[in-house]
C-alpha cells in the first residue's frame, strides 16, 4: 500500500525535552549525594513513571521520605533553566513542511499528558500542522503498549501499513512495532546508547531522512 501519514512521537523527537529533565533530576540527585545514570532515568524515556519513578527512588537511596512537591518544583525550574529558548530539532520542520506538500496526513502520538503536548506544539508554532494528536488521556495504556498508535492509526482511518512512524526511544519502537508500523528510529542524548532492536532505519537527525526517496 501507498504512505498516506507520518506519525511522530513528541518529547526528544520534535523538541528534546528529555536531555533537560534527566539534566534536571540528575543535578537534584546530586544534591543529595545520590548518582543519577543515565540507564536509569532512560527506563522511563517514552513512557510514564511505572518503570521508574525518580521521586521514590530518591526516597529509597536515601532511606528518609522526601517532598515531593518541593522535589518537583525544584526540577520544574532546573528544567526551565536547561530547555532555554529550545526550539524544533534539526529536520523537523522541513520533513512537515514537505508532508504537507503531498498532502499526506501528519499526527502524534505520545505518551506525555495533552497539555504538555499540545501547549509545546502551539509556542513551536506547528499544532495546526497535525491532523491527529493523540496523547496519555487518550489510552488506558501508554507505550511500550501499542494502544496509542492503534487509537492512532483508526482515528486516521488508514492500515498499518500505510503509515510511517518516527521515535527516539526503546519504548515508542516497541509501541510501534506492536500496532505493526514501520518504524524510524532517531535517538537523542539520552537514548543513543538504548538497545533499538527491530527498527526499520536509525538516523542520527530527522534532516537525513529523504521523503522523496521513499
Amino acid at each position: 500500500m501507498s504512505l498516506k501519514a507520518i506519525i511522530f512521537d513528541f518529547d526528544g523527537l520534535i523538541m528534546d525535552t528529555e536531555t533537560p529533565w534527566y539534566y534536571a533530576f540528575r543535578d537534584i540527585y546530586q544534591e543529595h549525594g545520590v548518582e543519577l545514570s543515565l540507564s536509569l532515568w532512560s527506563r522511563n524515556v517514552g513512557t510514564n513513571f511505572d518503570e521508574f519513578n525518580p521521586f521514590h527512588y530518591l526516597e529509597e537511596a536515601l532511606q528518609t521520605p522526601i517532598d515531593h512537591d518541593h522535589i518537583k518544583e525544584l526540577s520544574e525550574q532546573k528544567y526551565a533553566v536547561y530547555i532555554g529558548e529550545a526550539g524544533l530539532l534539526p529536520g523537523v520542520a522541513e520533513l512537515l513542511a514537505s508532508v504537507k506538500q503531498r498532502n499526506l496526513h501528519l499526527a502524534v502520538a505520545s505518551s506525555s499528558t495533552r497539555d504538555w503536548v499540545h501547549s509545546y506544539l502551539k509556542k513551536l508554532g506547528i499544532f495546526e500542522a497535525f491532523d491527529v494528536i493523540h496523547t496519555s488521556e487518550d489510552v488506558g495504556r501508554v507505550k511500550p503498549d501499542p494502544e496509542l498508535y492503534q487509537l492512532t492509526l483508526a482515528r486516521l482511518g488508514i492500515d498499518a501499513s500505510e503509515a510511517i512512524v518516527f521515535e527516539d526511544s526503546p519504548n515508542g519502537l516497541k509501541a510501534a512495532k506492536a500496532a505493526g508500523i514501520r518504524c524510524i528510529v532517531v535517538p537523542n542524548e539520552v537514548t543513543r546508547d538504548l538497545e533499538f532492536l527491530n527498527f526499520d532505519q536509525r538516523l542520527a537527525s530527522i534532516a537525513e531522512f529523504d521523503l522523496e526517496a521513499l
